[in-house]
C-alpha cells in the first residue's frame, strides 16, 4: 500500500520545490489513510481508481523504478488480497509481474530479464546487485510471486519459485531495513510450500516466521498468520497453530502503517481457527 505514495511523489520529481513538497505531503497523507483504514471495503473500492493512476504514469516507456514498482506492488497486493475471481486475480497479477520485471529493468542491465537467464548467471548478477537497486528488486520479486500464487496449477509458474527465493535472499543482504520482516516472511513461507520428507524446509521457514515477527515487533499481524497457516499446520503442531492465531486475535489491530492488513490478519485468524478441528 506505500506503493501509492511512492507513485505519486515520484511522478513528480521534475516540479517545483514547492509543489513537490505539496505533492509528498499529499503522497504521505494518502498512504496513511490507506494503511491506516480498518474498513477493508472500502480500500477495495477506492483501489482501482489508483491502479488506473498507476497505468497512466507508466505508461510513458522512461517510466521510472519507482513509479513501475509502485504499480506492481499495488497490483499484485489489489490482486491477491481483494480479487476472488481466479481468472480476474491472475489478469491482474500478471499485470503486476510485467510492471515488477520493468522496474527491474529501469534500475540497471544487471537486474533486468532476471527471469531469463540460466540459474548461475541469475546468481551471478544477484551478487552485483547494488543497495540503490534493491527497491526495484523486490517490486519484481513483489509482481512474481503474485503471479506464482494466482497461477498455482502452472507448472512453469512453479518453477519460478527458486528464482524468487533467490532474489529474496539477495534482499536481506542489500534490501531496505523496512522491507526485511516482509522479506523473511516470504522466505518463511516459500521454505514452507512442502513438508520436509518433499524437499522443503519447514524448520527453515520457522526460523524466518520468528525472524519477520522479531523485526515487525509483532505489530504485523499478518506474519503471525502466515506462521500458522504455513508452518504449524505443515507440522501439524496445534498448540503453536492455536497460540499464533489466538495472539493476532487478541492485539490490537489499529496499529501505524499496518491497520488495514492487521484488520484482514484478524478475520483469517478467526477462519483458521474455526476449522482447525477439522484440519488438525
Amino acid at each position: 500500500m506505500l506503493a501509492v505514495a511512492a507513485v505519486v511523489a515520484g511522478s513528480l520529481g521534475g516540479c517545483s520545490s514547492l509543489a513537490s513538497s505539496a505533492a509528498g505531503d499529499l503522497a504521505g497523507n494518502l498512504s496513511t489513510a490507506i494503511l491506516n483504514q480498518d474498513d477493508p471495503e472500502l480500500v477495495r473500492e477506492s483501489l482501482p481508481a489508483y491502479l488506473l493512476l498507476l497505468d497512466s504514469l507508466a505508461a510513458s516507456p522512461d517510466a521510472s523504478p519507482a513509479v513501475l514498482g509502485a504499480a506492481a506492488r499495488l497490483y499484485a497486493a489489489y490482486a491477491v488480497v481483494f480479487v476472488s475471481d481466479p481468472a480476474r486475480a491472475g489478469t491482474l497479477a500478471t499485470r503486476a509481474r510485467t510492471y515488477g520485471g520493468r522496474a527491474a529493468c529501469a534500475a540497471g542491465p544487471v537486474t533486468c530479464d532476471l527471469a531469463d537467464v540460466p540459474y548461475p548467471e541469475l546468481e551471478a548478477r544477484l551478487g552485483r546487485v547494488k543497495p540503490a537497486q534493491s527497491g526495484a528488486l523486490f517490486s519484481a520479486a513483489v509482481g512474481s510471486l503474485a503471479y506464482v500464487r494466482t497461477h498455482s496449477d502452472d507448472w512453469q509458474a512453479l518453477a519460478d519459485l527458486p528464482r524468487i527465493e533467490a532474489v529474496l535472499k539477495r534482499l536481506l543482504v542489500i534490501g531496505d531495513p523496512a522491507d526485511a520482516g516482509t522479506v523473511n516472511s516470504y522466505l518463511g513461507i516459500l521454505a514452507t510450500l512442502r513438508p520436509a520428507a518433499l524437499g522443503g524446509q519447514p524448520e527453515q521457514g520457522r526460523a524466518y516466521f520468528e525472524k519477520a515477527v522479531e523485526l515487525t515487533g509483532g505489530r504485523d499481524l499478518g506474519v503471525l498468520v502466515d506462521f500458522a497457516r504455513s508452518y504449524a499446520r505443515l507440522v501439524y503442531d496445534r498448540d503453536l497453530h492455536d497460540s499464533l492465531l489466538k495472539r493476532a486475535l487478541a492485539a490490537d489491530p489499529r496499529q501505524e502503517g499496518y491497520t488495514l492488513l492487521n484488520t484482514l490478519a484478524q478475520k483469517q485468524a478467526s477462519e483458521l481457527l474455526a476449522s482447525a478441528n477439522d484440519y488438525f
